[in-house]
């Protein structure tokens, strides 16, 4: 057993474990079992763990220093499966990424400046850039504001995170198939999807084209909804070579992500809150881990606003190609972002909280080389 300094922390609407990785084993064999370990996977519960039991609390941030002039922090994203014996670092997560700069400050690792502190973060799992602007006072992280992001409860200081060049992020093609529009084979035969690769690969398809209505809570798929959208998502893996379609949900089961669009119209939230459709600009559903994610994950939007500037795929269908600022109506309320052509930037605000501080124990005993 060892003892290892953690910190969790809630960025956007997620929630991750957040480590430096001088506190990593010694050898990097025995990492991806240590973070299994410390959240308690593979088991859907997490029970022997410090995971959520979800894919959205099932994350860790590894934090390093930067020597590199260019960018301030190191950051590598980890997705603990809940039911297998996987680490998946394909992707980075957006929502974890607006913990990270707040994390840097807390921890010392940047110089401070008010009232806004901006950190630069470099991500290692798509070597992007993404700069976060802090709002700080009196030398530390200002929490309290009247900012609210949908999914979360109350409000508090913002966090705008802008993505830098985020075209090409895990395949490096905009487009991994070089075409806007690809024919995926499943059980309802051929379905017309576009593969996006901007912050984070996306798979696109029409709720009409599968027999949603768009407008679906996060709790009232069924079984043989769930199993399409998995289906239809391997089939897109397969496509961008990350795994064959049978192996993906084992290979590659969080990348690319499946997101279900639509024309806007009227809908309720999660909240019971009334949008109306003339309000925002496309209707999103999107998968987590083979599961339907209860708000929006921020690289998905990022991938979302990108892809309706790209002629021919079916979110420029839907979205106005001549705005820059979008509104995506998603299943816990409708998110913002703004789009900055030259040089190519995506912002999008979120929020942030330090929750606990401690040390976690392992059930297992790892190399030398963590934190006392």
């Amino acid at each position: 057993m060892n003892k290892v300094p953690i910190t969790l922390m809630r960025g956007g609407t997620s929630k991750g474990v957040f480590l430096q990785k001088r506190d990593l084993p010694a050898h990097d064999l025995e990492t991806e079992q240590f973070l299994l370990d410390i959240m308690g996977s593979p088991d859907p519960n997490q029970i022997d763990g410090l995971g959520g039991a979800n894919s959205l609390t099932s994350k860790v941030a590894i934090i390093n220093k930067s020597s590199n002039p260019s960018y301030d922090i190191e950051y590598t994203f980890a997705q603990v499966s809940l039911y297998d014996q996987m680490v998946d670092y394909k992707g980075n997560c957006g929502n974890i990424s607006s913990a990270v700069g707040p994390y840097a400050i807390a921890k010392g690792l940047v110089s401070i400046e008010e009232p806004i502190t901006k950190v630069r973060i470099y991500n290692t799992n798509t070597n992007k850039i993404i700069t976060a602007e802090v709002e700080v006072e009196n030398g530390k992280v200002k929490t309290e504001g009247d900012y609210s992001i949908p999914g979360v409860p109350g409000s508090a200081s913002p966090i705008f995170l802008s993505f830098e060049n985020p075209e090409g992020a895990v395949t490096g093609k905009v487009l991994p198939t070089g075409r806007p529009i690809d024919l995926l084979s499943c059980s309802l035969g051929e379905i017309r999807a576009s593969i996006v690769d901007i912050a984070n690969p996306l798979v696109f398809v029409r709720a009409q084209d599968i027999g949603l209505r768009g407008d679906e809570s996060p709790e009232e798929y069924s079984k043989e909804q769930i199993d399409l959208l998995e289906e239809i998502r391997a089939a897109a893996a397969e496509k961008c070579g990350f795994a064959s379609k049978s192996e993906a949900t084992r290979i590659s089961p969080a990348t690319p992500k499946l997101t279900v669009v639509s024309k806007p119209f009227d809908y309720k939230d999660t909240d019971g809150k009334f949008h109306k459709g003339k309000d925002f600009d496309v209707l999103v559903r999107m998968m987590s881990m083979q599961r339907p994610h209860k708000a929006l994950a921020i690289t998905g939007a990022v991938c979302i606003t990108g892809a309706g500037k790209i002629e021919g795929t079916i979110l420029s269908e839907i979205i106005d190609k001549n705005s820059n600022n979008i509104s995506i109506g998603h299943p816990a309320g409708v998110m913002e972002t703004i789009y900055n052509e030259f040089p190519l930037s995506i912002k999008v605000g979120r929020t942030a909280r330090l929750l606990m501080e401690g040390k976690v124990y392992t059930k297992s005993n790892y190399g030398e080389g963590y934190g006392a």
